[in-house]
């Protein structure tokens, strides 16, 4: 009798926690479609989660943090973070890896190109700095954020970023350029 109750309890010990709970390694959001890679329906609630960034513009070479934050006690398990140019359908820039809840993930064959979840922990923040590109329009953070395996939301979107194109940036993003009025009289 002793034999039996041992395979259970080590099959509960090893394969149960896995079915069970959120998928460690096997779930992946695909790039270009922002989709889980498994059958489920997108939420069409409102996400209890948000986008939010350092700057409203941007010169190329900027760093703006990031930061995906769930709203009250959502949390969440899962996401994939990018930069898509408005009406665009694939990531701009790139992302420095600064939150070790986070890894990067190549897109369209950039590096870094869009970050994702490193491990299935329950998460309320992460954080990270995205550096702008050149010759890029307005754009907007896109997400999709997967609370549990049946809640997950699609398209979850910033404000709308804006390049500023002028001749000096300084840290903050605003232009350092002088204005000179000239009077005649």
């Amino acid at each position: 009798m002793r034999r039996p109750s041992c395979f259970v309890f080590l099959f509960c010990g090893v394969f149960l926690p896995g079915i069970l709970s959120f998928p460690q390694t096997n779930t992946s959001i695909d790039c270009d479609s922002l989709l889980p890679n498994y059958e489920a329906e997108p939420q069409t609630s409102a996400p209890p989660y948000i986008i939010a960034v350092s700057f409203d513009n941007f010169e190329p070479g900027n760093e703006i943090q990031v930061t995906l934050e769930a709203l009250g006690e959502a949390g969440f398990k899962g996401f994939n973070l990018q930069a898509r140019e408005i009406d665009g359908d694939t990531p701009v820039g790139t992302f420095k890896i600064t939150d070790p809840n986070t890894k990067g993930l190549e897109c369209h064959n950039m590096t870094n190109s869009a970050i994702s979840h490193a491990n299935s922990d329950v998460k309320q923040k992460v954080t990270t700095t995205w550096i702008a590109p050149h010759d890029v329009g307005e754009l907007q953070f896109i997400a999709t954020v997967i609370q549990n395996l049946e809640n997950f939301w699609v398209g979850i979107q910033s404000k709308t970023l804006t390049p500023t194109h002028s001749e000096s940036v300084n840290a903050t993003g605003k232009s350092k350029r002088k204005v000179c009025f000239e009077c005649i009289c």
